[in-house]
């Protein structure tokens, strides 16, 4: 297979491209690269002193004007904030490089960046530099791209590599939460028309919890490592059941999932049957995947409950021998990565419709 067909028809690169191409590829060993980049690990871990690192990702800067101004603004930073956050650490700096097409006036970007600077000040992060400019050839949603850092102890930081065989796989929220977030704003007359103005309603709410920021952060302050939380990682691309599976490959464990556990609220099922769009696999920023020691498991689910982030159980990790399986409709089978997420193709249909 050539190099070219590998890359799928939209999203993320395939695992196989990034391991024949960018993995070997890398620039310079430096030892204070604690974690470098990994297929399904959105943050890097570099020390900064003895004891100290700093936690890093990166990701485009994504606006789509017909959700509002503000509410794009407050969706693309926590795009960004809700991967460095699964460090464990809240953010600190932030570097944003805005390459924005012709037609957005000041008017426009100043109420975005009002918002950039709000959520920034909300979490603590200062703005520490970048670039903005306005250029033909580019167009929204894709417009830039930033980096958060985090900084912390180096015995504090967890990544989704650090899943072991015994934690319990968990979720927060329901799947397809950003699938359906989307969804619900562009074409809300529609759900409107056909599943009635209550799920429409319940459907236009779910945008504003596509984020994993605050889920994160609580969780972080029960305790991680062998405190607690193992390891995090929120469900992008490919949503519950790929963020599931990144997490044990990138932790070389095996997994049991059981697919029935996993939550779907009615009215995000609902969505996703209209579109067509299976909602285990879809794209669900917002919803947080943890790996949790089973003896604090009872005390963490009390601690986030009480902070209104309920968790639940949706299966264990297991040593590497015994496989990445599914155990669906009472039947135990090996589970397979998704590759591409339905909500691309949904989406599509749903323009062209």
């Amino acid at each position: 297979m050539s190099e070219e067909a590998k890359f799928p028809t939209i999203g993320k690169i395939s695992p196989e491209f990034f391991k024949s191409v960018i993995y070997p590829a890398l620039g310079a060993s430096r030892p204070e690269v604690l974690v470098g980049p990994h297929h399904g690990v959105d943050i890097s871990i570099v020390r900064t002193a003895p004891g100290k690192v700093m936690a890093v990702t990166t990701d485009p800067i994504y606006i789509v004007p017909p959700y509002g101004w503000e509410e794009a603004a407050w969706f693309a930073w926590h795009i960004l904030a809700s991967d460095v956050t699964t460090s464990a650490f809240p953010p600190a700096y932030v570097v944003v490089d805005f390459n924005l097409p012709m037609s957005i006036t000041e008017e426009q970007f100043a109420r975005v960046w009002k918002v950039f600077d709000r959520e920034s000040k909300k979490y603590g992060a200062a703005v520490i530099g970048g670039h903005t400019a306005r250029y033909t050839g580019t167009d929204y949603p894709m417009v830039g791209g930033a980096a958060f850092i985090a900084v912390g102890d180096e015995d504090a930081y967890i990544t989704p590599q650090m899943a072991k065989p015994g934690d319990m796989l968990c979720m927060t929220k329901s799947a397809a939460v950003e699938a359906v977030g989307i969804f619900a704003r562009l074409f809300n007359d529609k759900i409107k028309d056909e599943l009635g103005p209550g799920v429409a309603q319940k459907g236009w709410k779910v945008f504003n919890q596509m984020s994993t920021v605050d889920d994160a952060l609580a969780a972080a302050s029960f305790g991680v490592r062998e405190e607690g939380v193992g390891a995090m990682h929120d469900a992008t691309e490919c949503g519950v059941i790929g963020a599931a599976m990144e997490m044990a490959e990138a932790s070389k464990v095996g997994l049991e999932l059981h697919y029935e556990e996993i939550v779907v609220y009615p009215e995000i099922r609902a969505i996703c049957e209209m579109f067509g769009m299976q909602p285990e696999i879809s794209i669900s920023e917002g919803t947080l995947i943890l790996a949790i020691k089973e003896n604090h498991w009872e005390a963490f689910k009390r601690h986030m409950a009480a902070r209104n982030t309920p968790v639940t159980q949706i299966g264990r990790f297991l040593t590497a021998s015994e496989g990445i399986m599914v155990i669906r409709d009472g039947k135990r089978q090996p589970l397979e990565h998704p590759r591409v997420d339905p909500f691309w193709s949904a989406f599509d249909r749903a323009m062209k419709g």
